[in-house]
């Protein structure tokens, strides 16, 4: 009578096997894998759109500041001395390697980079930003 009880109670044990468990992990390590591509993936395209973010914003900076030294009262000197007023800081997450100079330079998000050329401005148009490639 003991002994069918104990078969019972053994029988009655509710739980995970171990095959079952390792079956999740595996399916959970898959997943994690893929995930972690994927996130890899979005990240970098979320850098490099920053970065055509920053481009454009560059430009839009540079006419505007080209636009009020024409208005002002000394006006148009000469290039140095506009894009000496013209702020260049991006922002968080923005960094320029060297330096941003008056001829360009590379700007860095997080894993994306551009290398940009800036043509100068002149009496009659602003300067201009534009990229030469993005890395990832």
């Amino acid at each position: 009578m003991k002994y069918r009880r104990a078969l019972l109670t053994l029988k009655n044990r509710k739980g995970f096997t171990l095959i079952e468990i390792m079956a999740v992990m595996v399916i959970i390590s898959v997943l994690a894998g893929v995930g972690v591509r994927k996130f890899d993936e979005i990240s970098g395209s979320a850098s490099a759109k920053a970065l055509e973010q920053g481009l454009s914003e560059l430009n839009s900076r540079e006419l505007l500041t080209w636009a009020l030294v024409k208005f002002s009262d000394q006006g148009w000197v000469t290039d140095e001395a506009l894009f000496a007023q013209i702020d260049k800081n991006m922002g968080a997450g923005y960094q320029w390697t060297p330096g941003p100079a008056t001829t360009g330079g590379s700007l860095h998000m997080t894993s994306a980079s551009i290398t940009l050329t800036r043509t100068p401005s002149t009496v009659s148009s602003a300067g201009k930003w534009a990229a030469n490639r993005i890395r990832r």
